[in-house]
């Protein structure tokens, strides 16, 4: 009884984040939609991906993206012991303490940003692009600490089980930036969207979860404190992914790195195609492992091993049904790529390259997503020393295939190369997972993998015939005919996911259509 308790739990807040998510990656295409439409796949939105190299590499080292990870078990103990004025201390000294060293690395790095920028995209040779680089590194840099802040806000909110709030900071982050881009950029060209991004954090990332804090009661302390056990504790956990190389933070850096010495706009394209594929890896990876990791700390912090196994090895199911949509996308890719940015600057030849670069990050959106939540596995029970060591050296280990694919494949081959590194990832962390926490229920996890590469193979084929003999029909090459063939060829899918689900009685596809069709016919009682 208890373990369905908490698995209702988990599923209502994977619902509240996937809808978040899903939200935010659909605004977040429109904002790269928009980029598209303004720059196309041209030296301008190559400089505004460059801008953000920095403050993403200054957002890890005070690990901005980790506070819910190494927050929530120090905060979530002193809930649990009923001392919440002193959880509420601790927060502060970590907020004082981590904020007053952030600033400090934000007016080195706004100082010193030119030679930053030489030093992470060393192929840039266009004085245009490069000066252009910097400003707009100049202008997002400062929004890091608006993420610092409000990313402890959002972990004071996730240890107490809240989600809608945190779930509004990505919607309202990537509307500023659209707003941005739209109401600026006619006068300041990509620039815009850079100030749209400083709006972003503040509002979204700030502002909003200081508003939901403050409904929780937090209260707030003055204090600087870096003798506090507590603190000392937080860096000791915090260290480990300060300097660690996850693959979502590399694979932003790399892509960019070695884009810079590729022909001009493959930047620009590369970042298209991973926005496409982060659409997945949110809604599957992102969103059910922000909801459940506060439950697996939970069960960490019980020592019940058994029951954070069992919750592990069922979200990595439910992840791998990633991979069939996948296929999806594949068979798809020049219809997607064309329907979401083919317009304005974005011509048809932007396509075709984008399109032929899709596949290939397509292949590894079940890795990125499978990695998050082993890892989250790690950080429940407070080792993230393993998995940022263990990711770290990956990265190092697979930097010459994925130059060796450069040089031969170009583009597509630093999206492969990506792709292989953190399949390779996922697959050696959870097989040292397996062997840590005693999992006897590994083979489960490995078989359901196995069918859904076979499901994902068979309706492949099957779509991409389809796909074939449509193009023959209908006319391709414009916006109407793409959307009908996504159209046809999406119903077509869901019909046989749907069919595969219920022929070979796997409860995992047959759990996602219930709990779609319950939240979209809340009226109506399902036969699945």
């Amino acid at each position: 009884m208890a373990d369905e308790t908490l698995l209702k739990k988990i599923g209502w807040a994977s619902v509240i984040m996937m809808a978040s998510v899903f939200a935010s990656r659909v605004i977040g295409v429109f904002r790269e939609m928009a980029i598209a439409g303004f720059g196309g796949i041209k030296a301008g939105v190559d400089a505004y991906q460059i801008a953000f190299i920095l403050p993403e590499i200054l957002n890890h080292i005070v690990a901005s993206g980790f506070l819910s990870i190494t927050f929530i078990p120090i905060f979530a103990h002193y809930l649990s012991l009923k001392r919440t004025e002193e959880g509420y201390r601790v927060f502060s000294i970590i907020l004082n303490g981590f904020g007053l060293v952030l600033l400090c690395f934000i007016l080195v790095t706004m100082i010193w940003a030119p030679q930053f920028v030489r030093l992470f995209a060393p192929g840039i040779q266009d004085p245009e692009t490069f000066g252009l680089a910097v400003k707009m590194t100049r202008i997002i840099i400062p929004a890091q600490f608006f993420f610092f802040a409000g990313g402890l806000l959002m972990a004071v909110q996730f240890a107490h089980e809240k989600f809608f709030i945190p779930a509004l900071a990505p919607l309202i982050y990537n509307i500023c930036i659209i707003l941005g881009g739209l109401l600026l950029g006619p006068f300041m060209g990509m620039e815009g969207f850079a100030w749209g991004v400083l709006a972003g954090a503040f509002l979204g990332n700030f502002a909003v979860q200081l508003i939901g804090t403050k409904k929780l009661g937090v209260q707030y302390f003055p204090i600087i404190n870096f003798t506090h056990p507590d603190l000392i504790r937080y860096i000791g956990l915090t260290l480990p992914l300060m300097i660690g190389l996850t693959m979502t933070f590399s694979t932003e850096i790399l892509l960019k790195f070695f884009g810079s010495y590729l022909t001009q706009g493959s930047i620009a394209a590369m970042n298209y195609a991973l926005r496409v594929m982060f659409i997945l890896v949110g809604l599957f990876g992102q969103a059910i492992g922000m909801a459940s990791y506060p439950f697996m700390a939970k069960l960490a912090q019980k020592g019940d091993m058994v029951e954070l196994n069992r919750v592990l090895n069922r979200t990595l199911k439910f992840i791998f049904l990633v991979i069939p949509f996948s296929v999806l996308f594949i068979v798809l890719s020049h219809e997607i790529i064309q329907i979401l940015f083919q317009r304005g600057q974005f011509d048809a030849e932007a396509t075709r390259v984008t399109a032929g670069i899709l596949p290939f990050f397509m292949v590894g959106a079940f890795a990125f997503s499978a990695q998050n939540i082993v890892s989250r596995g790690y950080y429940a029970l407070q080792n993230t020393l393993f998995p940022a060591v263990f990711t770290s050296l990956c990265v190092v280990l697979t930097l010459p295939f994925i130059y060796l694919f450069m040089r031969t494949m170009g583009p597509r081959g630093v999206a492969l190369g990506l792709s292989l590194s953190v399949t390779l990832q996922a697959f050696i962390l959870f097989e040292c997972w397996n062997k840590k926490s005693l999992n006897t229920e590994k083979k489960e996890v490995y078989l359901f993998f196995l069918k859904m590469i076979l499901i994902s193979l068979v309706i492949g084929s099957i779509l991409f015939i389809t796909a074939m003999a449509l193009r023959h029909l209908i006319d391709p090459s414009t916006f109407l005919g793409s959307g009908a063939i996504v159209g046809l060829i999406g119903i077509e899918f869901l019909s046989l996911f749907f069919f595969a689900g219920i022929l070979l009685k796997i409860q995992e596809i047959l759990y996602l259509y219930k709990t779609i069709y319950e939240r979209l016919f809340p009226w109506m009682k399902p036969s699945l």
